[in-house]
């Protein structure tokens, strides 16, 4: 029998996952759910089918698992931006600042919550939807601390206001995909001019 915590040829079952996570996520990321097959995954990875379908089960349990690691990652670093001291519009400025540094490595993460060719039932979509509710909860927080600060605490102010800065992340994340040679560092400088070119002074 085959040790549970056993990879191939002498790999580490843990650094064998991985491995295959990190060429499963860029290739769901940059062609989508529907143009990705496991058959390519291994080829790239240089292990075999039946080994990927051991470990995950299926494209769908694979591409669940891709969705797993990546909102993890971008989950927890918005969580450690928001324990922070920034508040506001400093702390907006810092979590656009914590997504592009984790992105830039791997900016093929942010796709694979928006593929539509991705199930839209199932444990994948249950699992967009977690995290998609994770990061919003994050972001309705710290909007709400900023319409605060300013003075005002109504609720659907506060919810369009969410709505709007989480379209704006977005559109800034997308337009970033479609611009690579734009670094994270790059990418923070733009937001900083845009902001301060907005509201007609110096950004945070």
């Amino acid at each position: 029998m085959v040790r549970p915590n056993a990879g191939t040829k002498g790999v580490p079952r843990l650094d064998r996952e991985t491995q295959i996570l990190d060429v499963a996520s860029e290739h769901f990321g940059a062609h989508g759910f529907a143009a990705t097959s496991v058959a390519v995954v291994a080829d790239r990875a240089g292990i075999s089918k039946p080994l990927i379908y051991n470990y995950f089960g299926s494209k769908e349990g694979l591409f669940e698992a891709c969705l797993d690691r990546g909102g993890e990652l971008l989950a927890t670093e918005i969580e450690r931006i928001a324990q922070g001291d920034a508040v506001g519009i400093e702390r907006g400025m810092a979590t656009l600042g914590g997504m592009f540094a984790l992105l830039e490595p791997q900016p093929y993460l942010w796709r694979m919550f928006f593929d539509t060719t991705a199930p839209s039932t199932g444990p994948i979509a249950d699992s967009i939807t977690l995290y998609a509710d994770r990061i919003g909860k994050l972001a309705e927080e710290g909007v709400a601390e900023l319409m605060s600060i300013a003075g005002n605490d109504d609720n659907l102010d506060i919810s369009a206001m969410t709505a709007v800065w989480l379209g704006i992340v977005d559109s800034l994340m997308n337009w970033w995909m479609d611009h690579p040679q734009e670094s994270a560092e790059q990418m923070m400088r733009r937001c900083v001019r845009m902001l301060a070119a907005l509201f007609g002074g110096d950004a945070p």
